[in-house]
């Protein structure tokens, strides 16, 4: 398995600079104006397991501010913290979500450090999570304070494909550019590769201020199940499986791992009726008629 090039690892904490720039002079990926039209907002709380989506007028003064999309692939999924517009569910190429960074901060402590969620490259790989809408750069220093300074991850940036087709400008089947946060071998906290049965024992019997540790690997096993059935993680699921299994050989009760529940994240706004996932944006397909033939 390969790891990074150093021409494609951004500085810990450092944004690339054309993200950067959008913030003052140009737009990424969305000629979309959202006038008119709602607005999720998720704001973060002291409590990391709590957030709050509300619905907010996007016009403001007739003015738009400048946006980007971020990808998330770990409590990103379930639990953003920060403000958005929109969040939808695809994957990123040539790279596999992994249990290999390790956390003193969130879902650890110095002492007994948890195991959260990374990238590693992989030119067969497909990760699945979500994509959010931000503007304004509040929610990219929260994201440097929250991935970066706390969680000792990087920036790099990524080709983001929707789960299903919108004419949703820009989701209409291309792929968009994503600011991500993945954690590299260089970083304090890294603690890398180990049989899945030590990592799950470690998540099983480690908490932190933000919560246990099995709680962020179980809610986010069920985002997959629940956002993005049929599809395989081979590496989470069966580390869902063997915490699962840890936690009941250990008499841990799941009401003292799971905190409270965080408010249902509106995904896939566009889309009215949940459809499979699949590679092949088969709704862009005219639909074709076949003739009965009497044989």
């Amino acid at each position: 398995m390969a790891h990074y090039s150093a021409h494609q690892q951004a500085a810990a904490g450092a944004v690339p600079a054309h993200f950067k720039d959008l913030f003052t002079s140009g737009r990424l990926g969305s000629a979309e104006q959202d006038n008119g039209n709602s607005r999720n907002n998720n704001n973060g709380r002291d409590d990391n397991n709590e957030q709050e989506n509300r619905l907010n007028n996007a016009n403001n003064n007739g003015q738009s501010e400048a946006e980007c999309w971020v990808f998330g692939y770990g409590s990103l999924c379930w639990h953003p913290g920060f403000t958005f517009s929109k969040c939808i569910t695809g994957y990123v190429r040539g790279f596999v979500r992994r249990f290999w960074q390790g956390n003193a901060t969130h879902r650890g402590t110095e002492e007994k450090p948890g195991r959260v969620a990374t990238l590693m490259k992989d030119k067969e790989g497909i990760t699945w999570g979500c994509a959010y809408r931000v503007s304004g750069n509040t929610a990219l220093e929260y994201l440097k304070q929250r991935e970066c300074t706390l969680g000792g991850y990087a920036t790099l940036e990524a080709k983001f494909f929707p789960r299903v087709a919108s004419q949703d400008a820009p989701f209409s089947g291309e792929a968009v550019e994503v600011l991500v946060y993945v954690a590299t071998p260089e970083n304090q906290h890294w603690l890398g590769e180990a049989p899945l049965s030590e990592i799950a024992h470690q998540i099983a019997t480690s908490r932190g201020p933000s919560g246990h540790n099995a709680e962020y690997l179980l809610r986010l096993a069920m985002f997959m199940h629940e956002e993005i059935p049929g599809v395989r993680d081979e590496h989470l699921f069966e580390l869902e499986r063997l915490v699962l299994d840890e936690l009941y050989r250990q008499e841990i009760p799941m009401s003292s791992v799971m905190g409270r529940n965080p408010d249902r994240i509106r995904r896939d706004s566009h889309e009215d009726i949940r459809r499979q996932p699949s590679f092949e944006f088969t709704s862009r397909v005219p639909e074709t008629k076949l003739r009965c033939l009497n044989i």
